[in-house]
């Protein structure tokens, strides 16, 4: 296998949330990557994207070579991000390849993602190992592109008609499908019927050095050990930042117990801090903290009547969070693991009884 080198690898990282941020830009430049930016939402991506474009000009293409961005932001989210990149006229490159990361990995968010043209989804919490797959999936097996006058984006069969022969069913009969090989002068299908596919050289490939490589390549064995070894240290100061979330859902939660008339608000911001800490227990070695959390995220967006007993079935959750990180319980916490969970569901079922 080759061993691909990423220093000429330019990487847009789109994350709202500061720490996570930080720790998926330094899982990245520990990979190999040279150059990554950092942006806080789809907002300040575009305004990234745009000024990259300017200062580059026609002799810069690719001023990003993939973008990884977060989902559920505010004001803009990773969807209208990746709609802008894949449907605007100033979107200086159509065809970068996107991957979405959410810890809400769920059928109907893969798909909504995957409808608007999304190249891979990379679900919270993530690892080395899954955020290097996402990079050598993007380099050894590049996705066709398609337009129609309805989607542009990575072809969303994944494979050539699922041949084994690579002949490609239900098209290859077909008279109004185009093959184009170059992104220049690019118009949209004039007819409803008629589809183009995109086959453009491996540019990712040729800049990691792998081109003439008769197979997929990887990453070396120290750069993988370096970037697991950042994750770790990132895992320490986990606690912190759980708590300090912690902090602002009983906050909330107060608030919410205080005033009926703000309830409903309270539990929108109480399901976003959910879901962040639901996407990230797994990565830095608290999986009951994302099992936890996922069970107040579904909670509160689930609930249609929001009273006394719903807000007392939120502390419960909080207090049990609680007990996992100041207990610094990794793992499945074993026979406490098991207690902590078996406690959380009799006082909901109680509570809600």
């Amino acid at each position: 296998m080759a061993a691909y080198n990423l220093q000429r690898f330019h990487v847009l990282v789109v994350e709202d949330n500061e720490y996570i941020r930080e720790t998926l830009t330094d899982l990245l430049t520990h990979l190999g990557v040279g150059r990554v930016t950092a942006t806080v939402d789809g907002t300040s991506a575009i305004e990234e994207l745009k000024r990259l474009e300017k200062i580059g000009g026609a002799g810069m293409p690719m001023a990003v070579d993939i973008i990884f961005s977060d989902m559920i932001m505010s004001p803009m989210n990773g969807l209208l991000f990746l709609r802008w990149v894949r449907t605007s006229k100033d979107s200086g490159n159509r065809f970068t390849p996107f991957v979405m990361v959410s810890g809400a990995a769920d059928y109907d968010y893969v798909r909504s993602t995957r409808d608007i043209g999304v190249t891979e989804f990379l679900g919270k919490p993530f690892s080395v190992n899954s955020v290097s797959k996402r990079l050598l999936g993007g380099i050894d097996h590049p996705r066709q592109i398609v337009m129609s006058r309805k989607y542009f984006g990575p072809d969303r069969r994944r494979r050539a008609g699922n041949s084994p022969t690579g002949e490609e069913r239900r098209t290859t009969s077909e008279d109004n499908i185009t093959i184009v090989y170059s992104p220049k002068n690019m118009t949209a299908p004039k007819s409803g019927s008629q589809v183009w596919y995109f086959r453009l050289p491996n540019s990712l490939k040729e800049k990691a050095g792998g081109l003439g490589a008769s197979g997929p390549g990887e990453f070396p064995a120290n750069l993988l050990a370096e970037a697991e070894e950042q994750l770790e240290r990132s895992a320490v100061e986990f606690t912190d930042w759980a708590l300090d979330y912690l902090a602002q859902l009983s906050k909330h939660c107060d608030a919410a117990m205080e005033s009926g008339a703000d309830r409903r608000k309270r539990f929108e911001e109480i399901n976003l801090l959910a879901h962040e800490l639901r996407g990230q227990g797994g990565t830095f070695g608290y999986p009951l903290v994302t099992v936890f959390a996922k069970r107040l995220y579904d909670f509160t967006g689930e609930i249609e009547t929001i009273d006394e007993p719903a807000v007392e079935v939120v502390k419960a959750h909080i207090d049990t969070l609680r007990v996992v990180i100041r207990g610094k319980i990794s793992g499945d916490g074993g026979a406490v693991g098991k207690e902590l969970g078996d406690s959380l569901e009799a006082a909901v079922a109680k509570l809600t009884g």
